[in-house]
Protein backbone atom coordinates (compact mmCIF):
# COMPACT_ATOMS: atom_id res chain seq x y z
CA UNK A 1 0.00 0.00 0.00
CA UNK A 2 1.07 3.58 -0.98
CA UNK A 3 1.46 5.57 2.30
CA UNK A 4 2.18 9.16 3.59
CA UNK A 5 1.82 9.73 7.02
CA UNK A 6 1.61 13.13 8.33
CA UNK A 7 3.40 13.34 11.42
CA UNK A 8 2.72 16.63 13.69
CA UNK A 9 5.54 17.46 15.78
CA UNK A 10 4.31 19.38 18.97
CA UNK A 11 1.08 21.35 18.91
CA UNK A 12 -0.67 20.72 14.77
CA UNK A 13 -4.21 22.31 14.57
CA UNK A 14 -6.68 19.16 13.91
CA UNK A 15 -7.78 22.02 11.03
CA UNK A 16 -4.67 21.72 9.07
CA UNK A 17 -3.74 18.37 9.50
CA UNK A 18 -7.44 17.32 7.61
CA UNK A 19 -6.47 19.96 4.63
CA UNK A 20 -3.57 18.24 4.09
CA UNK A 21 -4.88 14.65 4.71
CA UNK A 22 -7.29 15.61 1.76
CA UNK A 23 -5.75 17.56 -0.33
CA UNK A 24 -2.22 15.32 -0.47
CA UNK A 25 -4.76 12.68 -1.44
CA UNK A 26 -6.39 13.76 -4.18
CA UNK A 27 -2.98 14.99 -5.75
CA UNK A 28 -1.01 12.37 -4.95
CA UNK A 29 -3.78 9.55 -5.08
CA UNK A 30 -1.85 7.79 -2.31
CA UNK A 31 -3.06 7.35 1.48
CA UNK A 32 -2.83 9.64 4.03
CA UNK A 33 -2.52 8.74 7.33
CA UNK A 34 -2.24 11.01 10.41
CA UNK A 35 0.40 9.94 13.42
CA UNK A 36 0.78 10.53 16.23
CA UNK A 37 2.54 13.69 17.63
CA UNK A 38 6.00 13.71 18.16
CA UNK A 39 7.68 15.15 20.75
CA UNK A 40 9.80 18.57 19.34
CA UNK A 41 13.24 17.38 19.94
CA UNK A 42 15.50 20.02 22.06
CA UNK A 43 18.47 19.54 20.62
CA UNK A 44 17.56 20.60 17.06
CA UNK A 45 17.11 24.30 18.89
CA UNK A 46 19.61 26.80 17.98
CA UNK A 47 19.59 29.05 20.80
CA UNK A 48 21.70 31.75 18.90
CA UNK A 49 19.36 31.82 15.73
CA UNK A 50 16.25 30.81 17.71
CA UNK A 51 15.39 28.27 14.96
CA UNK A 52 15.44 24.92 14.68
CA UNK A 53 17.57 23.01 12.57
CA UNK A 54 15.79 21.16 10.04
CA UNK A 55 17.91 18.05 9.49
CA UNK A 56 18.36 18.13 13.31
CA UNK A 57 13.89 17.13 13.20
CA UNK A 58 14.28 15.21 10.00
CA UNK A 59 16.39 12.53 12.11
CA UNK A 60 13.75 12.44 14.48
CA UNK A 61 11.04 12.42 12.47
CA UNK A 62 13.29 9.13 10.42
CA UNK A 63 13.61 7.79 13.83
CA UNK A 64 9.83 7.28 14.35
CA UNK A 65 8.44 6.71 10.49
CA UNK A 66 6.35 3.02 10.68
CA UNK A 67 8.11 0.99 8.19
CA UNK A 68 4.65 0.55 6.26
CA UNK A 69 4.99 4.31 5.30
CA UNK A 70 6.66 4.98 1.75
CA UNK A 71 6.94 8.95 2.44
CA UNK A 72 6.32 11.08 6.10
CA UNK A 73 5.56 14.83 6.37
CA UNK A 74 6.86 16.01 9.79
CA UNK A 75 5.15 19.73 10.24
CA UNK A 76 5.89 21.91 13.33
CA UNK A 77 4.98 25.43 14.02
CA UNK A 78 8.16 26.33 14.86
CA UNK A 79 10.81 28.32 12.16
CA UNK A 80 13.62 26.52 10.44
CA UNK A 81 16.94 26.62 9.33
CA UNK A 82 19.77 25.10 7.49
CA UNK A 83 23.53 26.48 8.49
CA UNK A 84 23.56 28.39 4.88
CA UNK A 85 20.20 29.65 5.09
CA UNK A 86 18.51 32.26 7.73
CA UNK A 87 15.53 30.25 6.96
CA UNK A 88 13.90 27.46 5.05
CA UNK A 89 9.60 26.94 4.71
CA UNK A 90 10.79 22.96 4.55
CA UNK A 91 13.63 20.51 3.76
CA UNK A 92 13.10 16.84 2.20
CA UNK A 93 15.45 14.03 1.45
CA UNK A 94 15.62 14.04 -2.45
CA UNK A 95 14.34 10.45 -3.49
CA UNK A 96 13.73 9.67 0.11
CA UNK A 97 11.28 9.14 2.87
CA UNK A 98 11.27 11.98 4.98
CA UNK A 99 10.41 16.20 4.21
CA UNK A 100 9.39 18.61 6.69
CA UNK A 101 8.02 21.82 6.69
CA UNK A 102 7.02 24.77 8.64
CA UNK A 103 3.42 26.90 9.54
CA UNK A 104 5.79 29.79 11.29
CA UNK A 105 6.21 31.62 8.16
CA UNK A 106 3.33 30.48 6.57
CA UNK A 107 1.03 32.41 8.77
CA UNK A 108 -0.10 36.32 8.34
CA UNK A 109 1.19 36.92 11.83
CA UNK A 110 4.92 36.05 11.59
CA UNK A 111 5.14 39.23 9.63
CA UNK A 112 2.87 42.00 12.28
CA UNK A 113 -0.22 40.93 9.97
CA UNK A 114 -4.06 39.77 10.99
CA UNK A 115 -4.37 35.98 10.67
CA UNK A 116 -5.61 34.69 6.94
CA UNK A 117 -6.73 30.88 7.65
CA UNK A 118 -7.57 30.77 4.18
CA UNK A 119 -4.25 32.12 3.08
CA UNK A 120 -2.24 30.41 5.70
CA UNK A 121 -4.34 26.56 4.48
CA UNK A 122 -3.18 27.48 0.90
CA UNK A 123 0.43 27.97 1.27
CA UNK A 124 0.39 25.01 3.68
CA UNK A 125 -0.59 22.64 0.89
CA UNK A 126 1.39 24.23 -1.67
CA UNK A 127 4.64 23.50 0.69
CA UNK A 128 3.61 20.41 1.80
CA UNK A 129 3.79 19.21 -1.90
CA UNK A 130 6.80 20.91 -2.78
CA UNK A 131 8.56 19.29 -0.11
CA UNK A 132 6.73 15.59 -0.97
CA UNK A 133 7.49 16.47 -4.49
CA UNK A 134 11.37 16.40 -3.68
CA UNK A 135 10.95 12.87 -2.26
CA UNK A 136 9.32 11.58 -5.28
CA UNK A 137 12.55 13.07 -7.40
CA UNK A 138 11.66 16.66 -8.56
CA UNK A 139 14.58 19.52 -8.09
CA UNK A 140 13.25 23.07 -8.18
CA UNK A 141 11.91 23.66 -11.63
CA UNK A 142 12.49 27.16 -13.66
CA UNK A 143 8.62 27.79 -14.18
CA UNK A 144 8.02 30.87 -11.81
CA UNK A 145 4.65 29.07 -11.11
CA UNK A 146 5.41 25.70 -10.47
CA UNK A 147 4.54 23.93 -7.26
CA UNK A 148 8.30 23.14 -7.32
CA UNK A 149 9.56 26.35 -7.73
CA UNK A 150 12.16 27.99 -5.27
CA UNK A 151 10.41 30.01 -2.95
CA UNK A 152 12.79 32.46 -1.24
CA UNK A 153 10.26 34.50 0.66
CA UNK A 154 6.28 34.06 1.31
CA UNK A 155 5.66 36.41 -1.55
CA UNK A 156 7.01 33.55 -4.08
CA UNK A 157 4.63 31.16 -2.20
CA UNK A 158 1.44 33.14 -3.03
CA UNK A 159 2.63 33.48 -6.52
CA UNK A 160 3.33 29.59 -6.81
CA UNK A 161 -0.04 28.11 -8.58
CA UNK A 162 -1.84 25.39 -6.62
CA UNK A 163 -0.40 22.73 -9.17
CA UNK A 164 2.64 21.32 -10.84
CA UNK A 165 3.74 22.10 -14.14
CA UNK A 166 3.53 19.94 -16.76
CA UNK A 167 6.94 19.43 -17.29
CA UNK A 168 7.28 18.18 -13.07
CA UNK A 169 3.24 16.28 -13.62
CA UNK A 170 4.49 14.13 -15.99
CA UNK A 171 7.69 13.54 -14.30
CA UNK A 172 5.68 12.73 -10.72
CA UNK A 173 3.07 10.53 -12.61
CA UNK A 174 6.04 8.31 -14.16
CA UNK A 175 7.44 8.04 -10.59
CA UNK A 176 4.06 7.42 -9.10
CA UNK A 177 3.58 4.86 -11.60
CA UNK A 178 6.59 3.00 -10.83
CA UNK A 179 5.67 2.94 -7.13
CA UNK A 180 2.11 1.48 -8.09
CA UNK A 181 4.11 -1.21 -10.66
CA UNK A 182 6.21 -1.98 -7.45
CA UNK A 183 3.38 -2.60 -5.07
CA UNK A 184 1.89 -4.76 -7.59
CA UNK A 185 4.67 -6.71 -8.02
CA UNK A 186 5.25 -6.84 -4.29
CA UNK A 187 1.49 -8.18 -4.00
CA UNK A 188 1.88 -10.91 -6.74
Amino acid sequence: MNLIYLLPIGSIEDEVLSVLEQRLHQVLGWEIRRSVPLQMPVTAFNAVRQQYEALQVMRAVADVVPSSAKRALGIIQEDLSIPMLTFVFGQAQLQGRVALMSLARLRQEFYGLPANKELMMTRTVKEALHELGHTFGLIHCPTPSCLMTLANDVQHVDKKESAFCGGCSVLLKDTLREFEMNEEKEVL
